[in-house]
C-alpha cells in the first residue's frame, strides 16, 4: 500500500474555492479502482493549511491516478489557489 500527503497553503481568500474544486477530485479519486481512501483535511491550527491524505493499492494504481483526466484537470487549478507549490510525499509501510 502507498500512502500520499499533498499539503497546500492556500491564498488569501482562496479556500472556499480550493475545497469546492477539491470536492471532485476527491469524488472521482475514491472512484478509481486501486484507491483505498481519500480524503481533504484541515490543518487544525491554520485552517489555510488543507492536506489530502489517500492511501492507494499500489504504485501502478498511483500512476493510473496521476494520469486521470480529473487530475490532469483539477491538480493545475488548485495550485494556482496555493501560495506556494504543493508539497507531496509518498509514504510506504514497513511496520
Amino acid at each position: 500500500m502507498i500512502k500520499i500527503t499533498a499539503k497546500s497553503i492556500v491564498k488569501a481568500g482562496a479556500r472556499d474555492q480550493f475545497i469546492a474544486t477539491a470536492r471532485e477530485l476527491v469524488e472521482k479519486s475514491r472512484a478509481e479502482a486501486g484507491n483505498i481512501s481519500y480524503h481533504l483535511y484541515e490543518d487544525m491550527d491554520d485552517p489555510d493549511i488543507l492536506t489530502f491524505i489517500e492511501e492507494w493499492k499500489d504504485q501502478a494504481a498511483v500512476g493510473v491516478h496521476a494520469d486521470s483526466e480529473h487530475f490532469q484537470h483539477i491538480i493545475p487549478m488548485l495550485s494556482d489557489m496555493a501560495e506556494e507549490a504543493i508539497e507531496i510525499s509518498l509514504y510506504r509501510e514497513i511496520l
